[in-house]
């Protein structure tokens, strides 16, 4: 498992949009992955609500994202596009944000022009940098890729700030600067979304679908008509995973019985198999086996091909 950013580029290039679950951890991308989903978004909110559970407000460090990043990427063949916010700090900063997630496997990076600390794109009283700023953010998000698989997401929050027409313009600068994917955020309406696709058309487009958020959620073969290529669901498994398991917590909390507690589990044998115990126990007898061979001075089999 690892990076995949030969099969990004080959879903980018397809005719269909791509539809990208949010998926904070290691188990929920393999989950993503196993139901049949062909790439993972690891966005800056669920990584902060479930780690940490704290509000998208800029509190998750560097440090903080990459080790989660290796953790999905080793978990998942799928390609994982990752949430950069706004790169940490100034040019320095995004540039080796870019370089650690590249090393980290990431098969896509999202930088956005918002102000540190940012906001959800969906919270009131953003802010955003000026275009100049906003070009040598992204500037040194391009240059800094070292393969050129590696996708560059640049995302303007201008449109609740500054208005659509600001937004539209950043994103035609964004395209210019080397941009491989555009995402403008929080449109609020289906003219607005509309709007994006028809003055960037051609440009490979993403949208954000926030259940409860500022735009509105549109069936998917609405998006793609209009343009966008890569559709997120970015909260949907946390908010999900969160209504089942207080659910869950408030019956056992009730001193349900254990027949009635265990209705809605994922069956024991189930579980092992999403995450690889066969696969575990079968390497392990492999190498006890080798290893007892060598002992009594037989050649060891090829452990690492089995």
């Amino acid at each position: 498992m690892g990076a995949d950013r030969t099969s990004l580029a080959t879903l980018l290039a397809g005719e269909d949009a791509i539809l990208v679950p949010g998926t904070p951890t290691a188990l929920m991308a393999r989950i993503a992955e196993h139901v049949g989903f062909r790439a993972v978004y690891l966005g800056g909110a669920a990584l902060a609500q479930t780690m940490l559970a704290v509000p998208d407000v800029g509190l998750v460090t560097l440090t903080e994202l990459v080790e989660a990043v290796e953790r999905i990427v080793a978990a998942v063949d799928v390609p994982v596009i990752v949430d950069a916010d706004t790169g940490f700090g100034g040019t320095g900063n995004v540039t080796r944000t870019v370089q650690l997630l590249e090393r980290a496997g990431a098969a896509a990076v999202q930088i956005e022009d918002q102000t540190f600390p940012k906001r959800c794109g969906h919270f009131d009283d953003k802010a955003v940098v000026t275009r100049e700023e906003m070009a040598e953010r992204l500037l040194s998000a391009v240059w800094a890729r070292q393969d050129d698989r590696l996708a560059i997401i640049a995302r303007t929050d201008a449109a609740a700030v500054l208005g659509m027409d600001e937004a539209i313009a950043r994103a035609h600068l964004m395209v210019d600067l080397g941009a491989d994917l555009v995402f403008v955020e929080a449109p609020s309406s289906r003219s607005e979304l509309e709007r994006i696709g028809r003055d960037l058309s051609g440009v490979p487009l993403v949208v954000n679908q926030v259940e409860g958020g500022r735009t509105p959620l549109l069936p998917r073969g609405d998006l793609a008509a209009m343009g966008y290529r890569v559709i997120l669901r970015p909260g949907f498994a946390t908010r999900v995973a969160i209504t089942a398991v207080e659910r869950a917590f408030r019956l056992l909390a009730a001193d349900a019985d254990a027949e009635a507690t265990a209705a809605d589990v994922f069956p024991f044998g189930d579980l092992q198999e999403l995450v690889g115990l066969d696969a575990f126990e079968h390497r392990e007898r492999v190498l006890k086996a080798a290893a007892a061979a060598a002992a009594i001075g037989d050649r060891p089999a090829n452990v690492a091909g089995e």
